[in-house]
């Protein structure tokens, strides 16, 4: 069997599902944003990782090495904030090859340090080797929670309401836009011939900042975990949107074992985010159920905090937790109802073939 047939969750599927913790200090294992593992402290630790591969996750013709080091450390801390917890320590375990010189990497660290300070972590560690492929990069993040406060996927319950941080798909067209300008650039290299040298190419960014941020420069919503133990709110569940919002949200239920309605109407967009679609010719709310990389929080909350949820600054509710014989759908605009299915980011060779 191809590994292109089960893609990557299904493939994570099958290789963990007969594995059994022998720990008692392992708590929780595979299957949510974080392992959780209880060492007799007053708190929980939380441990996750995360591997990015270039070619695959990020493309260097486009990708600032210091913003790379950023996103790179910022995907695993918001890991942690979707379990509820706070990043205290990183490791990073870096593959190099011989094409990076050492201010290359310097530069690469300097971004991972600058998303360290940003949240109050500590680097304190990793690994270095050789790669004849390219750079490889994993890092993980240790961080902690009171075992109260502790937040899994598997908690929603009928009747809770459905949260989103923040808005959706505008990391998808950033992606979008630099892939375009990317194809811009190599046509014009193509129609140079011997003249490639005289190509003096200007990629078109213009009113499409926020865009780029998103894509190049994410971060991981440390201020919603805030705002909710401020206002007294402790979600039911919660994972961070890394893979795209039907994908996500498709796990909270498969694990809480319900289902779910999300209404078209309540994504929230920024107006770039729709600009950009249309000029591509894309359905903005595809891309913004499916684009993957926000990195914002998606929560469920009981329906008694209604009044409390929605006086919070850059949260919305987007829908609610049904029966699981009632399926997940989203509501269209027009009233109609259709079956919300996870199609969301997967890694080339991952991929289901069509």
């Amino acid at each position: 069997m191809e590994i292109a047939e089960l893609g990557e969750f299904g493939l994570i599927r099958r290789l963990t599902e007969d594995i059994k913790p022998e720990n008692p200090s392992t708590v929780k294992g595979v299957g949510d944003d974080c392992a959780v593992l209880d060492y007799g402290g007053p708190n929980r630790v939380l441990v996750t990782t995360d591997m990015l591969m270039e070619g695959v996750h990020f493309d260097l013709q486009y990708t600032p090495l210091r913003h790379l080091g950023w996103k790179s450390v910022i995907v695993n801390l918001s890991d942690i904030y979707a379990m509820n917890g706070m990043p205290r320590q990183v490791t990073v375990s870096l593959a190099l090859s011989k094409r990076f010189s050492v201010e290359d990497v310097e530069e690469l660290y300097a971004g991972m340090q600058l998303a360290c300070q940003a949240h109050h972590v500590d680097l304190v560690g990793g690994d270095t080797t050789s790669s004849l492929t390219g750079l490889a990069i994993s890092i993980t993040a240790i961080g902690e929670a009171k075992a109260e406060d502790i937040v899994l996927r598997s908690g929603a319950q009928p009747n809770d309401l459905v949260c989103v941080s923040g808005n959706l798909g505008a990391a998808y067209m950033g992606l979008q836009l630099l892939e375009r300008e990317k194809s811009v650039y190599y046509q014009q290299l193509r129609e140079a011939g011997d003249k490639k040298d005289e190509v003096q190419f200007q990629p078109d960014f213009s009113g499409r900042e926020y865009l780029l941020e998103r894509q190049l420069k994410p971060e991981a919503r440390r201020d919603i975990i805030k705002r909710l133990r401020q206002a007294g709110i402790h979600p039911t569940a919660m994972m961070d949107i890394s893979d795209g919002l039907s994908s996500e949200l498709m796990h909270i239920c498969t694990q809480s074992h319900t289902g779910c309605r999300v209404y078209e109407e309540r994504l929230p967009l920024d107006y770039q985010t729709a600009v950009m679609a249309e000029e591509l010719n894309m359905n903005v709310s595809t891309c913004a159920l499916n684009g993957g990389e926000d990195y914002e929080l998606l929560f469920t909350v009981p329906l008694t905090f209604n009044d409390q949820v929605s006086q919070l600054e850059d949260v919305k509710v987007i829908g609610y937790i049904t029966k699981p014989e009632l399926g997940c759908a989203l509501i269209t605009r027009d009233g109609q109802e259709f079956e919300l299915k996870a199609q969301g980011w997967q890694p080339e060779g991952l991929r289901p073939k069509d």
